[in-house]
């Protein structure tokens, strides 16, 4: 049996995302803070496809020693796609921002993300028809005010990628790396990022998509050969593109 690891899949896109997978017949391992959370996904897939096996790992991956657990918790399945969705933002100027809360932001952001897919590139890059998606942002090419360093995470995201993505061509293995980049999607992603009790998209936010919407779009990227998947902050047409960032191969 091979599975979908989502992290992050409490809510929003990880949530959505877990369901559009499911409905392909993915067995999925599941991975968040909230038990409560992921048990209801769980009772939601089973559902509408009593036939997928779903795993729950609770785990807060800004924690260092978490990550690695995590990942060494899979070591008895078979993993196709890993997709490294947990993450948040925080809106405030650089000045300002909550440095506690920041830090917490780097740590699952960046550092997370980075072993996460590390581990998986090391452990599954030659096994054919597996995929690594990261989820960045269109703030991961392109710096939006009071968002300064949530926006330089998702360029690390973006960067980290894109490049994974150039170096499994460079060894002609088996595996792609891929990465999302949203632009404004109805979830808890505002709440948190500015500290609030509730936050409602409609009426406030000009132009979003729901996280069905994004879920729709990350298996667009799934079925494709192109590397970043990115809606444009204009006209929020989902784009599948080839490598955004200029890569120099560096040769000894």
């Amino acid at each position: 049996m091979k599975y979908t690891v989502i992290t992050g899949a409490s809510s929003g896109i990880g949530y959505e995302a877990a369901l559009a997978f499911a409905a392909r017949g993915k067995n999925l391992i599941i991975a968040a803070r909230r038990t409560e959370q992921l048990e209801e996904l769980k009772k939601a897939v089973y559902s509408a496809h009593p036939n997928v096996d779903v795993i729950i790992r609770t785990t807060d991956l800004s924690v260092s020693t978490n990550v690695h657990a995590f990942y060494n918790s899979l070591k008895n399945y078979e993993i196709e796609t890993f997709i490294n969705n947990a993450g948040f933002g925080n809106f405030a100027s650089v000045g300002e921002q909550n440095l506690d809360k920041i830090e917490t932001m780097l740590h699952l952001n960046i550092e997370a993300l980075t072993i996460l897919s590390s581990l998986f590139v090391r452990d599954y890059a030659h096994v054919p028809g597996t995929q690594l998606i990261n989820i960045s942002s269109g703030g991961g090419y392109t710096i939006v005010g009071n968002a300064v360093t949530y926006c330089a995470t998702k360029f690390y995201v973006s960067a980290f990628t894109e490049g994974i993505a150039h170096e499994l061509k460079e060894q002609n293995a088996a595996m792609q790396a891929k990465v999302l980049a949203p632009a404004a999607t109805e979830t808890e992603f505002a709440k948190r990022a500015s500290d609030l009790d509730s936050f409602v998209y409609k009426g406030v936010v000009p132009k979003f998509h729901t996280a069905k919407e994004m879920a729709h779009f990350l298996l667009a990227l799934y079925d494709s050969d192109k590397v970043v998947g990115i809606v444009d902050g204009i006209t929020y047409e989902f784009e599948l593109r080839d490598p955004i960032f200029h890569y120099v191969n560096r040769t000894r």
